[in-house]
């Protein structure tokens, strides 16, 4: 229950980060694979990358296409599909959002030493891959 304790709280502090540049995790995390990409994603892809159901990831879609930080464009090998591209706003929110996560995240290792620090991460890393 710690670990998950302490996950749900480093959770809580990267939202309020994120949220103070008007993003949420979810809309980070889309807009994210959107940058790990270098190109527009069909929704589809979209959905499998983040890991969601393509009706989340449609919601989504038309939220950040509303805050424009995405736009719909038309796939040029499929005239059926939609994919979803960056645009210039959203690149720069996508920046400002990653130093806030940033932040939030050292901030909240700051009453850790180095060693501790670094044993953390490598044990976070082994959650991460188990």
């Amino acid at each position: 229950m710690r670990v998950i304790g302490a996950a749900h709280g480093l959770e809580a502090r990267i939202e309020r980060a994120l949220g103070e540049v008007g993003l949420s995790m979810a809309k980070f995390g889309v807009l994210s694979r959107l940058v790990e990409a270098g190109e527009p994603l069909t929704l589809s892809a979209l959905a499998d990358r983040c890991s969601c159901v393509r009706s989340n990831i449609t919601q989504l879609i038309d939220r950040l296409q509303h805050e424009k930080l995405v736009e719909r464009v038309a796939d040029p090998t499929d005239r059926r599909s939609i994919r979803a591209s960056l645009t210039r706003l959203g690149r720069e929110t996508f920046e400002r959002g990653e130093q806030a996560f940033q932040q939030a995240e050292l901030h909240a290792l700051d009453g850790l030493s180095a060693d501790d620090r670094s044993e953390l991460l490598r044990l976070a890393q082994l959650l991460e891959n188990a």
